[in-house]
C-alpha cells in the first residue's frame, strides 16, 4: 500500500496535523513560499531568526527540521526546492519524505502557481521515496507517514492533475513490488497469475500460453530458456483496446523470473540481484494496469516472455541451435545471454501477427550498457529518430534518465554463424560493444516496424536510497511508458 496524498484548502496546521512542510526557494533572503513565516511564526517560531542561524541554502532535497514542543504540530520542515523545476521538487519531495518519515500526516504549503509538471514531481519525490518492500506476511519497517496533505487554493480545479500523478506513480510502484518479490514465489507461472489479477482491474485482456501452447505455436526461444527449470515457461498477453484507437502499440518486457546463467553459470555474487531479471516485464505489467486511468486512446499489447534460466539434466547447451518464433534460428553460444531469446520470439510474434505500427522492448539485458552509462540512464536504441525523441521527452517527463546509443550496423557481422542463421553472442573478438550487439540481434526479428530497444540494466536495481529511488527494484521503465502513452492519439 503505497503512502496516501490529498489536495486541500484551508489552513496548514490542521487538528490532525503532525508536522507541517514549508518549501525554500535559494537567495540571499532565503524566500519562503506562499504564507510560510505567517504559519510559522502562529506555531511560535521566528523562521528568519531559524534560518539565519541555520544557513539553510535551500538547495533541492535539503531539509531542516525545527522540532516544535506544544500542540499537535511536532515540528515544521523547511524544504530547499532549488530552482524549483521538476528534477528539484522531485528531489525535494523525496528528502522530505525520508526526513519526516516518523510524522503520521504532514501538511505542505505549495502555490497555487505551481505549473502540472511541478506538482506531479514533488508528488513523485513524496510517494516513491516513501516505498518500503513488504514481504509476504511481512509489515513494511521504519516508515509512519500515513498521509501528505498539500495545501493550495482551488484544490478542486488540481485533482485531475494529481490523480493522474498517482496513477503513473502507483504502476511505478507496482513495477516494484512485482520485481523485489523473491524468485523462490516468483515462478512464470506466478507471474502470468499476476497478470491475470492486472488484467481483472484494469479492464484488459488476457492470453497466457503454457508450455504446451508454446511448442504447438514455435516459440522455440522461450521453450529454450525455461527448459533446464521444473517451474515452465509462459508468454503472457496483456491487451487494452479503447474505442475507436487507430494506432496500435505494442510493449515486450524481459520476464526472467531468475537467472542463474543456465549451464554458463554465474557467480555467486551476481546471481544475487537475479530476481529482478524480470524488470522489463515488471514495467510492462504494471504500465497496461494503468492504462485504462489514464485514459489512454490508442490499442496496446503487452506481452512478456516468462521463464527460468537454471542449470540442469534438461536445460540447453553452448552450441545447440534453437528455432524461434518464425522460423529465424539462433546459434547459443552462452546460454548467460537467454534475455534476447526469450524477446526474439516475442518481437518477431509481435510484428508478423499483430501487426503493430510502434513496438518498444525494455530489458535488463546487458552488464554493457551500465558500464557505459551507469546507473541511472537506460541505454536508448531505435531505428526511427522520431520514436527516439518522443521517449526521451516521455523519460524526461517521468522522471526516468535515457540516453540514446547508435544502432552500429557495423558491428552486425559479429553475429554471423556457421551454423544458424545468428549467434546469440559476439564471435569476433574485435567487437566489444556488448549493449549494442545485442540491441542488433534483437532488430533481427522486428521485421522493418519502427522500433525501440531500452536496455535497463543499470537503473531497473539500486544499491541504496537516492532521491526518489529505493534500495532494491526501482520500477524503471513503467513511468516512461505511461507518459509516452498518454501523449499518443
Amino acid at each position: 500500500m503505497s503512502v496516501d496524498v490529498r489536495l486541500r484548502g484551508g489552513d496548514l496546521a490542521t487538528a490532525d496535523t503532525n508536522a507541517v512542510a514549508l518549501p525554500l526557494l535559494p537567495g540571499k533572503e532565503t524566500p519562503v513560499v506562499g504564507s510560510g513565516r505567517e504559519t510559522a511564526a502562529a506555531l511560535g517560531v521566528d523562521l528568519d531568526a531559524v534560518l539565519m542561524r541555520e544557513s539553510a541554502k535551500a538547495e533541492a532535497g535539503e531539509v531542516l527540521r525545527i522540532p516544535l514542543y506544544s500542540g499537535a504540530v511536532r515540528a515544521i520542515y523547511l524544504v530547499g526546492v532549488g530552482d524549483a523545476s521538476p528534477r528539484s521538487l522531485r528531489k525535494a519531495g523525496a528528502g522530505l519524505a525520508r526526513r519526516a518519515k516518523d510524522e503520521a500526516v504532514v501538511a505542505i504549503a505549495i502555490r497555487s502557481d505551481r505549473a502540472d509538471a511541478g506538482l506531479s514531481a514533488l508528488v513523485e519525490g513524496l510517494v516513491l521515496a516513501s516505498y518500503r518492500f513488504r514481504a509476504a506476511g511481512a509489515e513494511p519497517k521504519g516508515w509512519q507517514t500515513e498521509r501528505f496533505e498539500l495545501v493550495t487554493e482551488a484544490p478542486k480545479e488540481r485533482q485531475p492533475v494529481l490523480d493522474r500523478t498517482l496513477a503513473v506513480v502507483r504502476a511505478g510502484l507496482r513495477a516494484r513490488d512485482l520485481t523485489n518479490t523473491p524468485s523462490l514465489l516468483k515462478s512464470p507461472q506466478w507471474l502470468a497469475e499476476q497478470a491475470t489479477a492486472i488484467a481483472a482491474g484494469g479492464g484488459l485482456g488476457i492470453r497466457v500460453r503454457d508450455e504446451k501452447a508454446l511448442v504447438a505455436e514455435g516459440f522455440g526461444g522461450i521453450l529454450a530458456v525455461g527448459m533446464g527449470s521444473t517451474r515452465p515457461p509462459r508468454l503472457i498477453e496483456l491487451t487494452w483496446t479503447p474505442r475507436g484507437a487507430k494506432r496500435h502499440v505494442v510493449l515486450v518486457g524481459k520476464g526472467i523470473t531468475f537467472d542463474s546463467g543456465g549451464l554458463s553459470l554465474k557467480p555467486n555474487d551476481g546471481m544475487v540481484s537475479m530476481k529482478t531479471d524480470m524488470a522489463g516485464g515488471a514495467a510492462v505489467m504494471a504500465a497496461m494496469g494503468a492504462v485504462r486511468d489514464l485514459g489512454v486512446r490508442v490499442k496496446v499489447t503487452g506481452l512478456v516472455p516468462a521463464a527460468e534460466n537454471l542449470p540442469s539434466g534438461t536445460a540447453q547447451r553452448p552450441g545447440d541451435v534453437i528455432t524461434h518464433y518464425g522460423g529465424r534460428t539462433s546459434e547459443v553460444l552462452n546460454t548467460d545471454a537467454e534475455g534476447r531469446l526469450v524477446l526474439a520470439d516475442a518481437l518477431a510474434y509481435a510484428t508478423a501477427r499483430l501487426r503493430p505500427d510502434v513496438v518498444v522492448d525494455l530489458a535488463t539485458l546487458t552488464g554493457a550498457a551500465s558500464l557505459g552509462l551507469g546507473r541511472r540512464h537506460a541505454a536508448l536504441y531505435a531505428t526511427t529518430d522520431a520514436l527516439a525523441a518522443e521517449l526521451t521527452e516521455a523519460a524526461d517527463r517521468a522522471g526516468e534518465r535515457v540516453w540514446r546509443m547508435p544502432l552500429a550496423e557495423d558491428y552486425a557481422f559479429a553475429l554471423r554463424s556457421r551454423v544458424a542463421d545468428l549467434a546469440n553472442i559476439a564471435t569476433d573478438k574485435r567487437v566489444s560493444g556488448g549493449s549494442i550487439v545485442a540491441a542488433l540481434f534483437l532488430s533481427e526479428f522486428v521485421d522493418g516496424c519502427p522500433w525501440a530497444h531500452l536496455d535497463i540494466a543499470g537503473p531497473a536495481r539500486s544499491d541504496g536510497d537516492e532521491d526518489e529511488v529505493t534500495k532494491g527494484a526501482t520500477g524503471f521503465g513503467a513511468r516512461l511508458l505511461l507518459r509516452w502513452l498518454e501523449k499518443m492519439g
